[in-house]
């Protein structure tokens, strides 16, 4: 994931900062428990495509 890119990307939902998870291959907005993927190195930054994310997977994030 290109560093630049991800230093303008943006929460589309509270245009809040994004946390990018390189095992799963997601971008994790920790305001609206979010986690956007990114396939082939493309974030999809669609509110329809995210998924919640778990009570346990929010706690264990930094």
């Amino acid at each position: 994931m290109d560093n630049k890119l991800l230093d303008i990307l943006v929460c589309p939902v509270c245009k809040g900062e994004l946390i990018y998870d390189a095992e799963a291959q997601e971008l994790i907005c920790k305001a609206d428990r979010l986690a956007y993927p990114i396939r082939d190195d493309i974030p999809v930054m669609l509110e329809e495509e995210a998924r919640k994310l778990s009570l346990e997977e929010y706690d264990r994030l930094p």
